[in-house]
């Protein structure tokens, strides 16, 4: 089951909603300073500031931070 809405930060929120999945515990964020951020059903995470940088965390831990300018 699909929940959605706004928390009160105004940030909008929905789950399940992770990159690869239609069920389980993965859920995003859109928040309202323009970033956005993932949590997979596999443990990763993905955080996009949406000013210029974006981290990505593999289950396993590691964190790798890299420019998402072009």
């Amino acid at each position: 089951m699909t929940r959605s809405g706004t928390n009160s930060q105004g940030n909008h929120y929905n789950t399940p909603g992770g990159t690869n999945s239609n069920g389980g515990s993965s859920y995003h964020y859109s928040n309202s300073n323009g970033s956005y951020y993932y949590s997979n059903d596999n443990g990763s995470t993905y955080y996009n500031s949406g000013s210029g940088s974006a981290t990505y965390t593999s289950p396993s831990g590691q964190s790798n931070t890299y420019s998402t300018n072009k």
